[in-house]
């Protein structure tokens, strides 16, 4: 059970206010027939980054009913306590300290008697030392060559957060050094990428809190085995090759030393980091490889920019109260059970899958801090592609589908230089940017979007009718910089936060991933045992099937 010391927005009578308000019919047309203001009063911004929320399902009396659902359940206190370093991981009795290892090396927050900043930038150091090492070529293989390609090795947050900035900040690379990212079981990934690396200049990093995740050291052992072939052939031993080729990053040092990685190669983890939180920490060491440790700590200072505004900014103008009140009205009161996030930037192309395991692994719950169970709907499936590729594959649902989904449209103002040289990607640039607000006034107003619609044509045929009323925000970055990438990612990480807060769910733990792990080891023995198991018939007969088709 819980010590959750707060009082539960679901027994507010804001609640009830709502669902009443949620009743009426909603008409994001009708919104803006009766409010031509509306774009300047429901929009807030902070530091690079501009939010537009006028297409939402919501007027003034919603506005105001979610702001006070949010205080009824003392959402100002949950901040503050997330902050300092709260046991706000109720079921694991844990802080959540991800905030923490953004904070600055001149601020000071005291744990348990321990000054975790000491420790966040104790690590930050090591990962600046081997980063650098490795950037510099002073980091050398066993054969003596320096290194050229780094893979990452990791599942979940451990592989999600360092893929999507490694990608989306790709221009800020200043090394010839190539970063790869392994996160599949099957092996798929790694034996393709094997074939085509070369095993003396080959770096792995194998990211896990545990140490302990079966998808992540089967991939490890791997590629052991496959350095070690080579190593043989040249005269390295296994001691080499373990020191040479593995950095290991976890909370569980002795697991990591039983493994063979080196002392002076081991990175730390704590237990108050959950993985989708992580690559602020250590496991961002991919990262900083690729575009410097100066432009990582930009990264960290971005998203130490979107705590502070989180933290002191009124929650009328506060960009995350706002993003996750929204979505709790959406998915609560408005019962639209579906979100898609639209990045209109290749850059962020991993951006989708990234917010997928944040938002569904941390608010995907059915009971509250106390094990109560939730009688209203919480998070939201989510999904999403970069918007100009999804035009052109779910698009039609989102317009012409029977299914209400609610949308995050994210652009960068400016990207190329302006400059003759990069005309041609500026229009390309511009068409993006057409696109991305052209979506979003369809999706909001469907066919009287188009001023000169031919109504009586559409009702002919059917088949081009716009329904609209799709809600949508519309996320506006500046420029794409470490900086404003590290405040839109603690943006959602905040979000989360508030919409776990008005529910009143544990965000930070992930309790529905186990039973699956815990099953697949009781199957895979029974497989390599070649004997019968006490599982359903339907296991049974195809466990018979795959050892029938192994002989």
């Amino acid at each position: 059970m819980s010590n959750n010391p707060y009082p539960s927005a679901r027994k507010s009578s804001y609640w009830t206010q709502l669902q009443q308000l949620a009743e009426q019919p909603w008409s994001i047309v009708d919104l803006f027939a009766h409010d031509d203001k509306r774009a300047q009063r429901f929009y807030a911004e902070a530091n690079a980054i501009y939010m537009d929320y006028s297409k939402q399902c919501i007027d003034e009396t919603v506005l105001t009913g979610l702001l006070n659902l949010a205080q009824s359940c003392e959402l100002s206190a949950r901040i503050k306590d997330l902050m300092q370093g709260a046991m706000v991981n109720t079921s694991e009795q844990r802080a959540a300290l991800h905030t923490a290892l953004r904070l600055p090396e001149s601020a000071a927050l005291v744990v348990a008697e321990q000054n975790v900043v000491k420790d966040v930038h104790h690590s930050l150091t090591q990962v600046e030392r081997l980063s650098a090492r490795i950037r510099n070529g002073t980091w050398r293989g066993f054969s003596g060559k320096a290194i050229t390609d780094v893979v990452n090795i990791g599942v979940g947050g451990s592989d999600l957060g360092p893929l999507m900035a490694t990608a989306a900040l790709d221009e800020w690379a200043d090394t010839d050094i190539v970063v790869h990212f392994v996160s599949n079981m099957d092996g798929t990934q790694l034996d393709n990428l094997l074939k085509r690396l070369n095993a003396e200049t080959t770096l792995f990093i194998i990211s896990s809190k545990s140490f302990g995740t079966v998808d992540t050291l089967s991939n490890a052992k791997t590629a052991l085995s496959w350095l070690l072939e080579t190593a043989v052939l040249n005269s390295g031993s296994q001691k080499s090759v373990l020191r040479r080729h593995f950095i290991g990053i976890s909370a569980n040092r002795s697991k990591m030393s039983a493994w063979g990685i080196h002392p002076e190669h081991q990175l730390q983890l704590w237990d108050w980091v959950g993985g989708r939180f992580s690559l602020w920490s250590a496991i961002g060491l991919a990262i900083a490889i690729r575009i410097g440790m100066s432009q990582f700590r930009e990264l960290l200072a971005g998203a130490n920019a979107m705590d502070e505004h989180f933290a002191t900014a009124d929650f009328k103008e506060n960009l995350p109260v706002l993003l996750g009140l929204l979505a709790v009205w959406n998915s609560t009161f408005l019962q639209i059970h579906a979100h898609t996030v639209l990045p209109y930037d290749g850059r962020l192309a991993y951006l989708p899958s990234y917010l997928t395991q944040l938002e569904m692994e941390s608010n995907g719950k059915s009971v509250t801090h106390d094990g109560s169970h939730i009688d209203y709907n919480t998070c939201p499936i989510l999904w999403g592609e970069i918007g100009s590729n999804a035009q052109h594959a779910f698009y039609q649902l989102l317009h012409q589908g029977t299914q209400h989904v609610s949308c995050d449209f994210i652009a960068c103002v400016r990207h190329y230089d302006d400059n003759e040289q990069n005309t041609s990607l500026q229009h390309q640039h511009e068409l993006s940017l057409s696109n991305c607000l052209a979506q979003s006034r369809v999706l909001a107003f469907g066919n009287a979007a188009i001023a000169d619609v031919n109504a009586t044509a559409c009702e002919a045929d059917k088949y081009k009718h716009y329904r609209g009323n799709q809600p949508s925000t519309t996320l506006l970055i500046d420029e794409l910089t470490p900086h404003s990438l590290g405040e839109l990612i603690a943006l959602y990480e905040h979000k989360v936060y508030v919409m776990a807060s008005i529910w009143d769910v544990n965000p930070f733990d992930q309790w529905g991933v186990e039973m699956g792990k815990q099953m697949a080891e009781t199957v895979y023995q029974a497989m390599q045992q070649n004997t019968s198991a006490p599982f359903d018939t339907s296991t049974n007969q195809l466990l018979e099937h795959i050892k029938q088709l192994a002989e």
